[in-house]
């Protein structure tokens, strides 16, 4: 089994706030890093899977993500879900985009999400493991010892099947979440209010045994804050 991914959905809307001051004036996904802006290392490794339909949601500073869009000369067709009167977090913004989104699976990612392929384009390997009969998530993973800049304990543990577990509280989690996932529009039922989480979704999956995870194979950096910039532009060799 295999999914062929035609259309993607691009979170562009969150405040950035552990990006300040940086984000004072600028949106998240349009802070330079190694040369261009966050989210056209995401785009580029959206349309370099073959994806040229993007939805982009926005909600903060829109008009300049926005303009961003309209000067990119790739041939992709952006369209834009538009929350700027109210930010409805990652669940509610799938909600809200998903009469574009269509009834085929479709890669969603995070758009100040920055990472180097290995051997592999990762969203295709994502797109090739894809099996709709058993799946209903599918979340790119990074190894916790290979997550550069990220401070946090970890999100999952993963089978050898790749089925997916919560990490315990008080424990360290062997992998991290990428920011990229495949996801059924199957899981696009039920909002438990106008707000809220992706986290519903994979709670759910999880519930039915239908929450999986794939290990990135190359690099991957949590650019969070503006003390992560010049360590991963040293990572990647620019400067």
């Amino acid at each position: 089994m295999s999914a062929k991914l035609s259309t993607a959905m691009l979170m562009a809307a969150g405040l950035g706030k552990r990006m300040r001051p940086l984000t004072a004036t600028r949106p998240k996904p349009l802070v330079r890093v190694a040369g261009k802006a966050l989210i056209d290392h995401a785009l580029e490794k959206i349309e370099a899977a073959g994806i040229w339909r993007v939805i982009v949601n926005v909600h903060y500073l829109p008009d300049s993500v926005i303009a961003h869009l309209n000067a990119r000369k790739c041939g992709a067709e952006y369209l834009i879900s538009d929350e700027r009167d109210k930010l409805l977090e990652t669940g509610g913004g799938l909600m809200k985009a998903a009469s574009l989104l269509g009834d085929q699976p479709f890669l969603c990612a995070n758009s100040d999400n920055l990472w180097v392929d290995g051997p592999r384009d990762s969203i295709l390997m994502l797109a090739e493991l894809w099996d709709d009969a058993k799946m209903d998530a599918l979340l790119l993973m990074i190894p916790h010892a290979r997550a550069t800049c990220h401070t946090g304990p970890g999100d999952f543990h993963m089978a050898p099947d790749g089925r997916l577990s919560r990490r315990k509280p008080g424990h360290v989690a062997p992998f991290v979440y990428t920011g990229v996932q495949i996801l059924s529009p199957r899981v696009l039922v039920d909002p438990p209010a106008e707000i809220f989480s992706t986290n519903i979704f994979w709670n759910r999956a999880m519930a039915a045994g239908r929450l999986y995870g794939a290990s990135h194979p190359g690099l991957w950096f949590d650019v969070g804050t503006p003390q992560a910039i010049p360590v991963v532009e040293a990572e990647l060799g620019h400067g």
